[in-house]
């Protein structure tokens, strides 16, 4: 005697139904799956270990600046093909390719805004145009960043995001390291705060100009900063690497930097440090 009967048979040909692409991200830190609108509420934060997710420079200027005073300036500035340069495709195509799927002129935005109501001005690369590559155009808008913050007397600011100099510009990109590097010493001699933010990663001709020529550089945790990248450095010397080589914690305590900052405290830290300059070294 069947005591309990199947009133309606489950069928196994119904069509599951799929999580939508993007709802759900992995932590690379932990592995920890986390829903992506609760990472957005914390700034690409992980809840479970602090991993610092690679963000754009859309999520920076929500994060450093108070609400509605980021203006942005030279934003139609953008890059020719000076070179004619190809590889698998046109210098011209794959620029071109970026900007549509980034919605993004340059690796860099350049502006003005207020960081707890102090004026600044500042330059925030991103990793996602191009790997953040340093051409002829971010070294411009960075240059014109310099000379507004020269002619304002306002702090600047730098946040670096980049793989190092654009390849497909040749000699003209190495340029911009000189370039930058002049014009910062103009604000030196005018007593005028200058703050490296470096995340991750901060590498080759950023590196080796502008990143690392502040009054103060502040890194956030686990940040990849360097001039040649590890792999590359290990295969030249033959041997192996120590642990935490190039990150962050390393650089900090080999007197590279002066601060690793949690994402979440960096406006308030800059702002601080931005009140003692003005406090000890009021502009000329």
């Amino acid at each position: 005697m069947d005591w309990f009967k199947r009133k309606k048979k489950i069928s196994t040909s119904a069509p599951k139904k799929d999580v939508p692409d993007g709802l759900w991200v992995k932590c690379d830190g932990c592995g920890t799956i986390i829903y992506k609108k609760e990472l957005e509420k914390k700034y690409y934060v992980c809840s479970q270990c602090d991993h610092h997710f690679r963000v754009g420079s859309d999520v920076y200027i929500d994060l450093l600046f108070d609400e509605g005073t980021f203006k942005e300036f030279n934003a139609d500035i953008a890059s020719d093909d000076p070179l004619d340069f190809t590889d698998v495709k046109s210098y011209r195509d794959k620029y071109q390719a970026t900007v549509k799927k980034t919605g993004l002129k340059e690796a860099v935005i350049t502006g003005t805004g207020k960081m707890n109501k102090i004026p600044v001005v500042a330059a925030l690369m991103d990793f996602r145009f191009m790997g953040g590559s340093m051409g002829s155009v971010v070294g411009e808008k960075i240059g014109r960043a310099i000379d507004m913050a020269w002619k304002k007397k306002q702090p600047l600011i730098i946040l670096s995001a980049s793989g190092g100099a654009r390849m497909h510009e040749g000699v003209l990109s190495l340029m911009q390291l000189a370039k930058t590097s002049a014009k910062l010493a103009r604000l030196a001699e005018r007593n005028i705060p200058y703050i490296s933010l470096l995340t991750n990663p901060t590498t080759g001709g950023t590196t080796a100009s502008y990143a690392m020529l502040g009054d103060v550089h502040i890194a956030e945790p686990g940040a990849l900063i360097g001039f040649a990248g590890p792999r590359v450095i290990k295969q030249t010397i033959g041997q192996d690497l120590p642990p935490g080589f190039q990150r962050s914690e390393f650089v900090r305590d080999h007197g590279f930097l002066d601060l690793i900052v949690h994402r979440h405290e960096l406006k308030q830290r800059i702002s601080d440090i931005l009140a003692f300059f003005k406090h000890k070294n009021p502009a000329k």
